[in-house]
């Protein structure tokens, strides 16, 4: 049974779009952060864009059965291409080099909420909506690293995914235990933002896997 009754939905339906723009936004400007860092052309800012924007909602989307939200809305890609070409157009120095990982940072607690909210919307289970609002989160990262040669963030011990989980998570526990959908989407997605926050400021990240096999030093 769904965890979102009808005012709920009625809710979401005037909330969501907003949320969900300003997650692609931002996810665009760390895709053609990422260009710019690679000295590219504006086609490839562009291309860089839109992938990461809006990668992760295309997987998902697939996943729950949902129409591609961004095939049928000419805003999206708009929305991409306005990112692309505000990092073009802005010197180099304005950026700082870390400049990419705040913008995917926010990006992240962002599409992490809205991407539990959607799976949430199609009837989805509560964890398996967690796990489409993580994934939705990182993929577009994902792709965006790739496609730049650059190693991925989810394969580190940095905390990344775990902060996509907490803004998801706590998101969905607060809807379930009565809280306004706005505000539950407000402190889950500060929760998912200041994890991820203190892994970039403090370098906060998970203790690796140590059970590795080890061969035992060559004796001469």
């Amino acid at each position: 049974m769904p965890i979102l009754p009808t005012p709920i939905l009625s809710t979401l339906d005037s909330f969501a779009p907003a949320l969900h723009l300003i997650a692609v936004f931002v996810f665009a400007v760390s895709g053609a952060l990422a260009a710019a860092q690679k000295q590219q052309t504006f086609v490839t800012f562009a291309f860089f864009a839109l992938l990461t924007g809006v990668g992760g909602g295309t997987v998902r989307d697939l996943l729950i059965g949902a129409p591609v939200f961004w095939m049928r809305d000419n805003l999206v890609p708009l929305t991409c291409l306005i990112a692309a070409l505000m990092v073009w157009m802005t010197p180099q120095h304005f950026w700082r080099p870390t400049a990419v990982n705040w913008f995917d940072a926010v990006g992240m607690a962002a599409y992490s909420v809205f991407g539990t909210t959607k799976a949430l919307s199609f009837g989805i289970g509560p964890i398996p909506a967690v796990m489409m609002g993580v994934l939705t989160a990182t993929a577009g990262g994902i792709i965006r690293d790739t496609l730049a040669g650059e190693p991925s963030i989810v394969l580190g011990s940095e905390i990344y995914i775990s902060a996509s989980a907490l803004a998801g998570g706590l998101f969905v526990l607060l809807l379930m235990a009565g809280v306004n959908l706005p505000i539950a989407a407000a402190l889950g997605f500060t929760a998912g933002f200041t994890l991820r926050a203190g892994a970039l400021a403090r370098g906060w990240s998970l203790p690796s896997y140590r059970g590795a096999r080890q061969d035992p030093p060559k004796v001469d």
